[in-house]
């Protein structure tokens, strides 16, 4: 690790120690391990210390005054000689004016010294001023150590193929950036650095994650990926930025997965996708991009920044755990889920705004015109925010020639800057200035899709008869003009920039498609439903197969339930696509059995609801409402978000209750004791599980009536009721008998119940038996679950091992006694 040598006077250990507090921030991004401090001596003895500093530091940073500058040590040869040496070694040493001063031209000092311009000099006068030289300075130091780190990585001896290189699913940003020296830096050695492991950058939205991160991959690929042997990325900031939008990481696995290699059956279990794609992963150096994680977070809360996809929780604690690349991560919140990591091998960037300086040269960039102090003024006004930097250069120097003085006439909001305030005060100004223009309805079309929008689903908006407050200017607009509005967009920062790989996909950054959407929204209510309309026919006859197999398939069906619920079209959308094509009706939970996509149809639920997960929308009846959220509850269960799933479980409980429906209560009722069970909440699932009994016998329905007690006995077991729990376990079994005879014990998931309370009695040899028994009523039976074998022989295991762990009272006469104690080895399962 890279260690940085300070060496100062007793006049200047006060900015020695400010410089220390910058340097800090390298330090937590893992580019320092540690740093040494020396306070140089008076008179001679200085210039031994300095030759030893110069021969072995690997960067070195002098607080140097006149006399030090000027001095035969620095001026003759001693100097020069060692620093010739030292920078064929890679080794930097950077002198730092401290107090103004006249000195003499050294050609060596000259050309490593990092100062931000010629001729200035920390002094006593700008605090503001000092902190940024000290900034400046580390951000130097950052770059001289990416250098290194750059230097040090493994080079490809040629190019990547282009099968081994997937970024089409990342989205196109400006090339151009500024200000983000260190964050590149950083980027940089996390990739030569084999302990980090996985690298996130934190901020809100719009502050230039998405365009850092693509600019080091740029820098990268013209490098051939310094050793990388695979590189993927992918967004997901595409699915929605809102805070109650349910996104789903279904379609990540499904595309990842494959490409990185698995052949095989769909992997069901989230968790087990998310493993599986970590092991693939590991195989060779990778470069993963996760961009815009943010949709699978929690938002503010008591679970804020957790990962709500078991998936990628699997996979990122597997990376951290272990990796033979790199991770990349873009989000607005902490990943609480690796927080624990953070330091070892794992990295956290909390991107800050841009500084008045990168401003400023952005602003340049964009054309504005005015005074350095103008512009710093403006960049101050705006919080450095790069979106809304970006899109007020763009604005004045198209409406206003570049005049910064004219930003006094974007309006003021009072929107939060984490909300994007500062960004939808400049697009406020756009829309006043494209009214009755077709780009303004291009940027309205664009709040209608929550990721790219396709050139099939563009054009079904734009064919008549026309939306009236939508496509009025953009139906009989020429294709010159479409393609010149693109391009003024474009030019204009408000639309991505042409994607070479889909020229006719048009996409924006999140912020603006939400904002023209909900302009358009409360403009026009009648144009967002109809163009919602229109978009759902278009997506649910885009799929070739009445019933589509895969998830890819499916894709167009739940892009017609978003769509059409957003059109109010909540029944339609329920009985035409989601109950017959996604649920597949008698087979209802087809999209989860078969293809493991919990998320994905959790994710198209979600549209049906008003407040997930606790109001369906009005327009469903009763009947309808108790089975979303029963859909609800069971999906939340399976994907292990388990306190929400409390919510619509025990709200479709109450439906069932009020009609009566006693089967259905108490399977409700008994799921829900399962659930506190597993939550902890042990005094609410011995409740729900009373429950659950009384229901089950009102049903007289007698398996319910079984399965109801062993719930019962199992609530009971974890309170620590064990007699009570044995009770309502011999009466289940009781029932058992009556209607099924030939099964004398409890089986499958019942018998289990029964078998881990009688091992916490100690009753090892009842469970010998009940277990065995239980395998081969499995073993007899044509089809059994595969669980019944699991469980018996989970039974079987416990038994033998509490049997083994027991010795016995009395030694078993006539036996014969050997082992590890003085009588011998104890009874019970053999040790081969």
């Amino acid at each position: 690790m890279n260690q940085v040598f300070i060496s100062y006077s007793h006049k200047d250990k006060d900015w020695k120690n400010r410089l220390v507090t910058h340097l800090r921030v390298l330090e937590k991004q893992g580019m320092l391990s540690v740093w040494e401090d020396r306070q140089i001596k008076g008179g001679d003895d200085w210039k031994p210390e300095i030759e030893s500093v110069l021969n072995s530091a690997q960067i070195a940073i002098f607080m140097v005054s006149a006399n030090f500058l000027t001095s035969d040590f620095i001026l003759g040869e001693e100097v020069p000689r060692i620093m010739k040496r030292r920078k064929e070694e890679g080794v930097r040493v950077i002198p730092l004016i401290v107090k103004p001063c006249a000195w003499q031209e050294v050609d060596w000092l000259g050309s490593i010294q990092a100062r931000p311009e010629e001729g200035r000099a920390l002094s006593g006068g700008d605090e503001h001023q000092i902190d940024t030289d000290l900034s400046d300075l580390t951000r130097e130091i950052a770059r001289l150590l990416s250098r290194r780190a750059i230097k040090d990585s493994p080079e490809a001896s040629e190019p990547l193929p282009p099968d081994k290189i997937t970024l089409s699913k990342l989205p196109t940003t400006k090339s151009k950036v500024f200000g983000r020296e260190m964050e590149l830096a950083i980027l940089d050695n996390a990739w030569a650095d084999s302990h980090t492991d996985v690298i996130s950058f934190v901020a809100w939205g719009g502050v230039g994650k998405t365009a850092l991160v693509n600019e080091w991959l740029g820098r990268m690929e013209k490098q051939n990926y310094r050793g990388a042997q695979r590189v993927y990325g992918w967004s997901f900031y595409s699915q929605g930025t809102r805070e109650d939008k349910q996104a789903s990481a279904d379609t990540f696995f499904d595309d990842a997965l494959r490409w990185f290699g698995y052949e095989g059956e769909p992997i069901k279990s989230p968790w087990d996708k998310g493993k599986r794609l970590a092991d693939l992963i590991r195989q060779r150096p990778t470069l993963l991009i996760l961009d815009g994680l943010e949709p699978l977070q929690y938002p503010p809360g008591t679970m804020q920044g957790e990962l709500r996809d078991q998936g990628i929780k699997a996979l990122l604690k597997e990376l951290s755990r272990m990796n033979n690349g790199l991770c990349v991560i873009s989000t607005r919140c902490e990943v609480k889920d690796i927080e624990h990591t953070v330091g070892r091998t794992t990295n956290r960037v909390c991107l800050e705004n841009l500084s008045v300086e990168a401003g400023t040269q952005l602003l340049k960039h964009l054309g504005v015109k005015g005074t350095d102090k103008e512009l710093r003024e403006a960049c101050r006004d705006f919080g450095g925010h790069a979106l809304a930097l970006n899109l007020l250069g763009s604005y004045l120097a198209t409406v206003h020639d570049g005049e910064i003085r004219k930003r006094d006439l974007v309006p003021n909001l009072t929107e939060d800057e984490e909300q994007g305030g500062h960004a939808k005060r400049v697009m406020e100004s756009y829309e006043m200035w494209l009214e009755g223009k077709p780009e303004l309805d291009i940027l309205y079309m664009m709040g209608f899709f929550d990721r790219p929008a396709p050139k099939g689903a563009v054009d079904a908006l734009r064919e008549p008869p026309t939306i009236e407050g939508l496509t009025d200017a953009l139906q009989s607009l020429p294709d010159a003009k479409w393609k010149f509005a693109l391009k003024h967009l474009r030019e204009l920062h408000l639309l991505a920039k042409k994607d070479p790989r889909e020229p006719d996909t048009l996409d924006c950054h999140p912020l603006i498609r939400e904002h023209f959407g909900q302009k358009l929204k409360a403009k026009s209510e009648q144009a967002w439903k109809e163009a919602h309309s229109r978009l759902y026919e278009y997506y649910k006859n885009l799929p070739e197969k009445e019933l589509p197999d895969t998830l890819e398939e499916m894709e167009p069906l739940f892009a017609a339930v978003a769509h059409g619920c957003q059109a109010g079209l909540f029944n339609r959308a329920w009985e035409e696509i989601y109950y017959p094509k996604i649920k597949r009706g008698g087979e209802v939970a087809y999209c989860e059995k078969n293809l493991g996509a919990f998320g994905t149809n959790l994710s198209a639920l979600s549209s049906f609801f008003e407040e997930p997960w606790s109001k369906p929308t009005n327009e469903f009846s009763e009947s309808r409402k108790a089975v979303a959220l029963s859909y609800a509850g069971f999906g939340l269960r399976a994907l292990g978000r388990l306190r929400e799933a409390a919510q619509p479980m025990q709200a479709s409980l109450d439906y069932d209750i009020k009609h009566e429906r006693w089967r259905f209560v108490a399977i409700a009722a008994g799921n829900l004791s399962e659930l506190y069970l597993t939550l902890g909440d042990v005094d609410e699932a011995v409740s729900s599980a009373r429950q659950s009994v009384d229901f089950a016998d009102r049903s007289r329905d007698g398996f319910q009536k079984e399965v109801a007690r062993t719930q019962h006995g199992d609530a009971r077991h974890q309170e620590g009721e064990l007699s009570q729990a044995e009770n309502w376990f011999r009466e289940a079994e009781a029932i058992q008998g009556k209607y099924q005879p030939e099964y004398r014990y409890l089986y499958s998931v019942q018998g289990f119940r029964l078998c881990d309370l009688l091992l916490s009695q100690g009753k090892v040899q009842e469970v010998l038996e009940r277990a065995a028994q239980g395998l081969k009523w499995a073993e007899e039976f044509v089809g059994a679950p595969i669980l019944d074998f699991a469980l018996n022989k989970l039974s079987l295991g416990w038994a033998y091992l509490l049997e083994y762990l027991t010795p016995p009272l009395i030694p078993p006469q006539g036996g014969k006694w050997s082992g590890d104690s003085p009588q011998g080895e104890k009874k019970g399962i053999p040790l081969q």
